[in-house]
């Protein structure tokens, strides 16, 4: 196997397990618990996030004994997240949040596809400021995210028989991923913080919530940082780049 090969087999699979898989196999669930149709989800759903949770958060809102079962956590119905390994990570610290149950805050985690974390509880606290709940936003992007992912997947492993000059082009998205969901990211929370409404407690001016480090929001203390799935896609970034000019290389020699 040659270089641009291994590099291009190492970002696939880092993809494929850490979002292809999961958000394709979990896709259209949260939307069946919340129209009560449950019977319809497929058994392999269950399993994916069953398995994709024991690496997740647990937030202790959860009921006893519900953690780690998306069947325990549907009967106890209990806020269920993504499975898909979450990329960002914004916790909000508040004078009546215990430090024992919430050392960093309440946290919440945003996915390629979707949310976990305490969301309900997070959204009750936009609410207090006037702010839209968190499912408002990234509607389209949540929609196409999976034909995206396995879009992404075949044109990976095109970029693996393809000999062309050109076949670089098959590895621009894995590349720019990164660069591509902070802006996207960032987007959105200057939405949020510029479509403010009445319907809070008290109003505040708009303004950009923070995108990395630490912020203030009203009496709130606001962290938002990168998690482990921002590190899968940055390292799957540079695994593409690796690949790139390595097949470009090897193809110089040839010619």
């Amino acid at each position: 196997m040659k270089k641009y090969q291994i590099f291009t087999v190492l970002a696939l699979l880092l993809l494929t397990f850490g979002f292809t898989i999961p958000i394709i196999g979990f896709h259209g669930v949260i939307d069946k618990i919340k129209n009560h149709q449950t019977d319809e989800i497929p058994a392999h759903s269950y399993a994916i996030w069953d398995f994709y949770n024991k690496f997740q958060y647990q937030s202790p809102y959860i009921p006893q004994g519900a953690d780690g079962s998306l069947e325990k956590m549907i009967e106890t119905k209990a806020e269920i997240g993504s499975a898909s390994v979450p990329v960002w990570r914004v916790s909000l610290e508040a004078p009546n949040y215990p430090k024992e149950a919430f050392p960093d805050g309440i946290p919440v985690y945003f996915h390629f596809d979707g949310y976990s974390g305490d969301v309900e509880e997070m959204n009750t606290i936009n609410h207090y400021i006037g702010m839209y709940p968190m499912e408002y936003g990234g509607q389209f992007e949540r929609v196409l995210v999976p034909y995206f992912f396995l879009a992404l997947t075949l044109m990976m492993i095109g970029y693996l028989y393809w000999e062309s000059k050109h076949s670089w082009l098959l590895m621009a998205i894995p590349i720019a991923l990164p660069i591509g969901f902070l802006i996207d990211y960032a987007g959105w929370l200057y939405w949020y913080g510029h479509n403010m409404q009445d319907w809070g407690a008290f109003t505040i001016k708009p303004f950009m919530p923070t995108v990395f480090g630490q912020g203030k929001v009203a009496q709130f203390t606001t962290h938002s940082y990168p998690t482990i799935g921002y590190y899968i896609i940055l390292i799957a970034s540079v695994l593409s780049i690796l690949a790139v000019f390595s097949k470009l290389k090897d193809q110089k020699v040839q010619d």
